[in-house]
């Protein structure tokens, strides 16, 4: 991408030399690179640049992140916060590392072949697995409480390696005003 840049800054800088206006510039920019030209915002700016007098056609030097970082020494990062922090967006992993958002999720994605699950629901399946639960609850309570916001699918995203387990959580509903708790005690059979 680099090389194809500072070819149209060449054929710009060569437009602007020979008395070209921006448009006409622009214009040939299409005909000769076709798809891959540059934006017309991008090549007015340039033009303007090289009939401002810069001489460069590569970028200014620039403070801040850069550009890709994607070394060993960052993979094993992300891969030490994940595994702390499954939750963590890219967004998230990105500030925390001081890395380049599109870094971070190349890391994720294809050095540590990770991808974001949403938990699932376990009430049923504990119940598909064990028949007998609901013969072993000896007694229950009811509560009633103000409105909960429970987490959306989207909040409970976790990285996950492969072959990992998918996260669980217990199934909560929206409530408008409150809600009622309801709880149960089991019977324990043992020594």
């Amino acid at each position: 991408m680099e090389r194809r840049n500072i070819e149209h800054r060449y054929a710009i800088k060569f437009c602007v030399k020979l008395g070209k206006s921006a448009k006409e510039t622009f214009d040939k920019i299409v005909k000769v690179f076709g798809d891959e030209a540059m934006s017309r915002v991008q090549v007015f700016r340039w033009h303007k640049e090289f009939k401002n007098g810069r001489e460069s056609v590569g970028d200014e030097p620039r403070s801040g992140r850069a550009v890709e970082v994607r070394t060993d020494n960052n993979v094993q990062r992300v891969r030490a916060l994940v595994s702390q922090v499954g939750w963590l967006t890219i967004r998230m992993l990105s500030n925390e590392l001081n890395i380049n958002r599109e870094t971070v999720r190349k890391i994720l994605i294809e050095d540590l072949s990770m991808k974001k699950l949403c938990a699932k629901m376990v009430c049923l399946e504990q119940l598909e697995n064990d028949s007998k639960l609901l013969e072993r609850v000896v007694t229950g309570n009811k509560s009633w409480f103000f409105q909960y916001d429970p987490e959306t699918k989207r909040q409970s995203q976790q990285w996950l390696s492969p072959g990992s387990a998918r996260p669980k959580k217990a199934r909560m509903s929206k409530s408008k005003v409150k809600i009622m708790m309801i709880s149960f005690w089991q019977q324990w059979v043992g020594a």
